[in-house]
């Protein structure tokens, strides 16, 4: 039992030193991962909304900010072209409000807070132009 307890530790040990060394578990790594993802803002505060960061096409922003949506129609977002057709009804300027201000599921500017109303306005030309 004493050979076999012997063995079993220095497997053990042989395995537990050969093992390659773990950068994930640095100070720093760690900091970095415990770091807050976001802020809150209260009333009165500057908000932190990110300023455009220069004119995007109509597809850009959609590929980077509606596709999660639009394009597997999450959430019942319009995606197609008889789901477009009766907000399409109700006119541009109440597609552009809802987008901007957000509507039922749709977050505020679709969670493209970099975003520019014109940026906007050419995703929602080129969302429902497909």
């Amino acid at each position: 039992m004493k050979k076999l307890s012997a063995a079993a530790l220095l497997v053990l040990a042989t395995t537990a030193y050969a093992q390659p060394y773990d950068n994930s578990m640095t100070e720093d790594a760690i900091k970095k991962r415990l770091a807050p993802i976001g802020a809150v803002y209260l009333e009165g505060e500057k908000a932190a909304a990110a300023e455009p960061t220069g004119p995007r096409s109509g597809e850009q922003v959609y590929q980077a900010a509606c596709f999660a949506c639009h394009g597997t129609g999450a959430l019942g977002a319009p995606k197609s072209a008889d789901d477009w057709a009766p907000r399409i009804a109700k006119g541009k300027d109440v597609l552009l409000e809802h987008s901007i201000n957000g509507f039922n599921a749709m977050p505020p500017r679709g969670t493209c807070m970099d975003c520019s109303d014109d940026e906007i306005s050419a995703a929602i030309d080129f969302m429902t132009a497909k």
